[in-house]
Order: structure tokens, then sequence, then C-alpha cells
């Protein structure tokens, strides 16, 4: 067995162990908590920005 082979089949393996562990429950959970996240980070900048001009002016 080549080398090149041995890599492919050991990056096979370990996604199929990965993928058969995820369920679709965590990978919908894992997109809300990120858009949340983004969506209160971008909340936040805009905020803080605002906050800033007014004490400059």
């Amino acid at each position: 067995m080549k080398l090149n082979d041995l890599r492919i089949s050991t990056i096979g393996g370990t996604i199929c162990s990965i993928w058969a562990s995820i369920s679709l429950g965590d990978v919908l959970q894992t997109v809300l908590t990120a858009a949340l996240g983004t969506l209160i980070s971008f909340g936040t900048s805009r905020l803080l920005a605002k906050l800033c001009k007014r004490k400059v002016k």
C-alpha cells in the first residue's frame, strides 16, 4: 500500500466516523447560534459607533 493510499483511507475513515456522530439537530443548533451571535455582534458594533459619534460632537 502506498503512502498516498494510506492517507486517503485514514481521512475517509475519520470523515465517516465524524459524520456518524453529528446529528441534524446539532447542525441546526450550531447554525442558529452562529446567526444569533452575528446579529448581536452587528447590533452592538452599530450601537457603539452611534455612542462614540455622540461623544465626539
